[in-house]
């Protein structure tokens, strides 16, 4: 069992920065796959970025890659999500999820979900 609870979200101008964290329980954080993704009103919730479980490997969607990057920090617990360049199509709820395959983070299906954090950019 891993429960997630993601912060650092906000309101920020375009062209801006933020960094989202992701605190998880448990004793085996570093046996888990990470990923981040975000939900958009009206629209579906769509992949982000992934990280697997020792931080060798990551992955990111098209439309974020170059301005975010995914981290994390296994003594910590923490997974974390650098946002730079923020457009106003960056405004979503980002969730925080793990799994124990990063295969099911990338293919939008991991077991683990946080609850959500807000960022609003705007123009």
């Amino acid at each position: 069992q891993v429960q997630l609870v993601e912060s650092g979200g906000g309101l920020v101008q375009a062209g801006g920065s933020l960094r989202l964290s992701c605190a998880a329980s448990g004793r085996t954080f570093s046996t888990y796959a990470m990923g981040w993704f975000r939900q958009a009103p009206g629209k579906e919730r769509e992949f982000v970025a992934a990280i697997s479980s020792r931080g060798v490997n990551t992955n990111y969607a098209d439309y974020v890659k170059g301005r975010f990057t995914i981290s994390r920090d296994n003594v910590k617990n923490t997974v974390y999500l650098q946002m730079n360049s923020l457009t106003p199509e960056d405004t979503a709820v980002y969730y925080c999820a793990a799994d124990m395959l990063r295969s099911q983070v990338t293919n939008n299906t991991p077991h683990y979900w946080g609850q959500g954090t807000q960022v609003t950019v705007s123009s």
